[in-house]
């Protein structure tokens, strides 16, 4: 199986080649990621911020598969590495990323490879089944980094209620958004 954007793009740009695809589709996954990082509110009781982030991983990765998908991920820190100011709220460099984010940019690595393989197994497709993969997605991202934050701050307790507790909400109703967008879009594109 395919998934949603290789699948848009070949009908749409019929004789582009693989590779120019490929590359279109990984940097335009790693512009709307960037772009929903600006969608940031900072929390006071934590050195983690509320952003648009997590949905746009879980749209992204299932939008473009495994290997697109952490592809457009890594493209995203190493842009924001180099000093792009596209992290949560402008930030960017290698600062920004060893501080209290670093374990949830990680996370959205691998987040994205698995996410994107289980779509390309057609579970984003259904409302009955898009759930688990955006749901695992989440989870992979939560525990890459309330790990980083526990080795900052010591304390699995103060990672949980720092970098975990606060964002249960807001996941939750990314998740539900990114678990009814892609199947309204597999409708649409039939």
């Amino acid at each position: 199986m395919t998934t949603l954007a290789p699948t848009l793009y070949t009908r749409s740009f019929p004789r582009t080649s693989s590779w120019l695809r490929d590359l279109s589709l990984v940097a335009l996954g790693a512009a709307l990621v960037a772009l929903l990082a600006q969608v940031r509110i900072p929390l006071p009781f934590t050195p983690v911020p509320l952003t648009g982030q997590t949905f746009g991983v879980l749209l992204v990765a299932a939008a473009l598969g495994s290997k697109r998908g952490a592809a457009s991920m890594a493209l995203y820190i190493a842009l924001g590495a180099f000093g792009l100011p596209i992290f949560a709220g402008g930030a960017a460099g290698l600062s920004y990323m060893t501080g209290a984010t670093l374990g949830y940019l990680i996370g959205f690595v691998l987040a994205a490879y698995v996410v994107g393989w289980l779509a390309e197994r057609g579970l984003e497709r259904s409302v009955r089944t898009s759930l688990l993969p955006f749901l695992v997605g989440t989870l992979i991202i939560y525990v890459c980094g309330v790990a980083w934050l526990t080795v900052l701050l010591g304390s699995l307790t103060k990672a949980l209620a720092a970098g975990l507790v606060p964002f249960l909400i807001g996941d939750a109703i990314k998740l539900v958004a990114a678990a009814l967008a892609l199947p309204a879009a597999w409708k649409f594109v039939k």
